[in-house]
């Protein structure tokens, strides 16, 4: 099977990869239950340093180069990072990014469409890769006698594809049922894809990473080379590599395979800015479903502001394990849905959303998990959140932060999507920053972004039979 790409809207964010979108709804509570016990780092001195051996190199051609030594075990995790993702897209050709993902495993000049993953499987290694908003990503995992073949192999497929018109076409083939299965025939992916046009009316965050229908249609195999061309250039990507490696060694590779490129010319900017929102928004989608949907989404900033390390745990207060505030006082206590929760992610290119979503249990109604969730939001504007509560919190996203960098690929994974989006250095910040948090910020944070006026919600309302139907409700005056 062609490799797909491995992020869903489930995908968690490194900085926080142990929670992710509608976590509950997935039956993820019993791991937060352990960590909530864990003791609390005292002092920065004491905290663990995962990324304090990383080396930082720029290739000549452009090229960003980490390398992380961990001489635990003979394995290493080798991953590049392109600067392109469906924000880099245009009207009229969204899911180019992930069509290219796709495109990316058939034939270069050496190898045969598909032989590229064979040789890493047959060595005891694995591959894949994924497409986001914000970037696209390739690894391979396995032994660290690889690595040398590895970064040959990727290079080569950085400017050596050959597509023919036949394999374009069964690749987009593909994508087009890869849609169908996972947002045409889903109600409530069908929702959350409806709901995030709705939020953004002039931030390519509105469209979907799979892409419109229509638009895959129409892509064409000139499109694709045209896109190809213009982002997957050695000045448009990071490497990196992690495990039981020499960082010397490394970068002589590296040097060697991906230095060889010649830099290209520098890639369009994403100039976007979403304009402040002046009113609540509504979709609801009418599907064939067994129970309805809700979600509620509040347009908040990254990590280029201070309050999303207050965001960050504010979301931990409400949707972290059974005794978080949404799942305890909704779930458990009122019994009004099968599944509640909210998600954040800070770590993305541009000011993202902060969710709220659940499924009203059967009898229950959607107005009422509103009002539930609403109630939820004023108290948090009311009353600061005791000391207790918020230590809870901080060790939570301070407990799966340690736990996640057992695994090299994680950590490669942090650093590369940190310095696609950002800076790879800001993961040094995150839990010292995440410990200054105060409860007034908490409060003040909720005051400011979790308001009406800032939010858009989108609800699930079944059908008899498939008969997919859209409708809007938009403010007074306000044009989308």
């Amino acid at each position: 099977m062609t490799p797909s790409h491995v992020r869903s809207r489930f995908t968690p964010s490194p900085l926080h990869p142990i929670r992710c979108l509608w976590f509950l709804f997935l039956g993820g509570a019993l791991f937060l239950l352990l960590v909530t016990g864990l003791p609390r780092i005292g002092k920065a001195e004491d905290a663990p340093k995962p990324f304090s051996q990383v080396v930082e190199h720029k290739l000549k051609n452009g090229m960003l180069v980490l390398v992380l030594r961990e001489p635990r075990a003979p394995l290493v995790t080798h991953q590049v990072w392109y600067r392109v993702g469906s924000r880099n897209e245009e009207l009229g050709k969204t899911g180019i990014s992930h069509l290219t993902e796709h495109l990316m495993f058939k034939a270069t000049g050496k190898y045969k469409a598909k032989e590229f993953s064979r040789l890493v499987q047959k060595s005891g290694g694995s591959d894949n890769a994924f497409t986001s908003k914000d970037y696209t990503a390739y690894f391979q995992n396995g032994p660290k006698t690889e690595l040398k073949r590895w970064m040959e192999m990727e290079a080569d497929r950085m400017r050596g594809l050959k597509v023919a018109e036949k394999e374009f076409q069964t690749e987009k083939k593909v994508v087009l049922e890869e849609r169908r299965l996972r947002t045409e025939d889903d109600p409530v992916s069908f929702l959350a894809e409806d709901t995030m046009a709705t939020a953004y009316k002039a931030h390519p965050y509105q469209w979907p990473i799979v892409g419109w229908y229509h638009d895959l249609e129409t892509l064409t195999r000139k499109d694709f080379l045209k896109y190809y061309s213009t982002y997957y250039q050695p000045n448009n990507a990071t490497l990196v590599v992690a495990g039981d490696v020499e960082p010397k060694k490394v970068l002589a590779w590296a040097e060697a395979t991906y230095g060889a490129i010649p830099a290209g010319a520098k890639p369009p900017k994403v100039t976007a800015k979403e304009p402040r929102q002046y009113g609540e928004r509504r979709v609801v989608a009418h599907r064939e479903a067994q129970l309805p949907f809700l979600i509620m989404g509040y347009h908040v900033p990254n990590w280029e502001s201070p309050d999303s390390y207050a965001l960050e745990l504010l979301v931990r207060i409400l949707s972290s394990g059974a005794s978080s505030r949404i799942y305890h006082n909704i779930v458990y206590k009122k019994r009004l849905a099968l599944s509640a929760g909210a998600d954040y992610d800070l770590d993305t290119a541009n000011a993202s959303l902060f969710v709220f979503h659940g499924q009203p249990l059967p009898g229950k109604t959607v107005a009422q998990l509103e009002r539930a969730l609403e109630a939820q939001i004023k108290k948090l504007q009311m009353d600061l959140v005791d000391a207790k509560e918020l230590a809870k919190a901080k060790n939570q996203v301070t407990a799966s932060f340690y736990m996640s960098m057992d695994s090299l690929f994680y950590r490669g994974m942090v650093l590369g999507k940190l310095a696609t989006v950002a800076n790879w250095t800001l993961v040094r910040d995150f839990v010292p920053k995440i410990q200054q948090v105060t409860a007034e910020d908490i409060r003040r944070v909720a005051r400011k972004y979790l308001v009406p006026d800032n939010r858009t919600l989108g609800v699930l309302s079944p059908i008899k039979g498939d008969r997919p139907k859209v409708t809007r409700h938009q403010p007074a005056g306000h044009v989308r």
